[in-house]
């Protein structure tokens, strides 16, 4: 017996819902299953700014994408990468420059297998199943080192994956496990929900979307920007520093007015 999307059951879990196929869901993806489109549903009813807060936060990866080549990186290492959507951080590399190297990290069954399908004729992209509280095995894991060199700028993206990382789980010091195997002139993005300045509406909103994430497979995890802020410390903060994401280095002022604006921040910092 086949799932849904024809991948085999064994190692999917349908009982529930995954935060990964439930942000696929919002971007009006296709590798979801009906406990992630329910569950979706449900949160939508009465935190109605989710799928908003994903685009805006998927606008800002494809900027910094963009940013990262403008400063002459050529390969990537994404951290929680999610099921492929369009404009992967591979279609927007690869674009501008065809050799650009990818290095997808995640270790939802779903997302992996099928970017495993997406990624299998493309020889500068690739994906491991991982879980990116488990650094060295990410770092030293055979396609990683076979295609990113450590020695040379890298960009590190860890966009939207900290949020599902709680505190037993040291975050600060995750982040700068991996920092410590950046070279010179990397560049680091972080993306994340934080509600401090949101109105008290949204702020209750997201205390329920908190408790709704309890039955999901993954929890949801609001900082401040301040300790956002402080995962970059020891590294040069990249104007205009960590920001609402529709501010950071946007290309139109069309997320500007965004209900979900003041949720989620951005920032790039350079290794120096």
């Amino acid at each position: 017996m086949t799932t849904e999307s024809g991948y085999g059951p064994k190692d999917l879990d349908l009982d529930v819902p995954s935060p990964a196929r439930v942000y696929d869901y919002s971007l009006g993806g296709s590798h979801n299953f009906e406990v992630d489109r329910a569950f979706a549903e449900k949160v939508f009813e009465f935190v109605p700014w989710v799928p908003n807060i994903n685009r805006l936060n998927r606008s800002f990866l494809w900027r910094v994408v963009s940013f990262y080549l403008d400063q002459g990186i050529r390969q990537f290492l994404d951290l929680g990468s999610g099921i492929p959507t369009v404009g992967n951080v591979h279609e927007v590399a690869q674009r501008r420059v065809p050799d650009a190297r990818v290095v997808y990290v995640d270790y939802e069954p779903l997302a992996y297998h099928h970017a495993q399908s997406l990624l299998a004729d493309n020889p500068y992209a690739t994906i491991i199943q991982a879980d990116v509280r488990d650094p060295e095995a990410i770092l030293e894991h055979p396609q990683t080192r076979e295609l990113l060199d450590f020695s040379q700028p890298l960009g590190l993206l860890m966009v939207g994956v900290l949020l599902f990382i709680g505190p037993d789980d040291r975050p600060a010091e995750l982040v700068n496990t991996y920092r410590r195997r950046l070279a010179p002139g990397s560049l680091l993005a972080i993306s994340h929900l934080c509600d401090e300045q949101a109105p008290p509406q949204l702020r209750a909103q997201v205390a329920a979307a908190v408790a709704a994430y309890e039955q999901a497979s993954e929890q949801l995890h609001v900082r401040t920007r301040d300790e956002m802020v402080s995962w970059f410390d020891g590294m040069a903060l990249v104007d205009p520093g960590v920001v609402f994401l529709p501010d950071w280095r946007p290309e139109s002022r069309e997320e500007a007015d965004d209900v979900a604006r003041p949720l989620g921040y951005g920032g790039v910092a350079r290794q120096p």
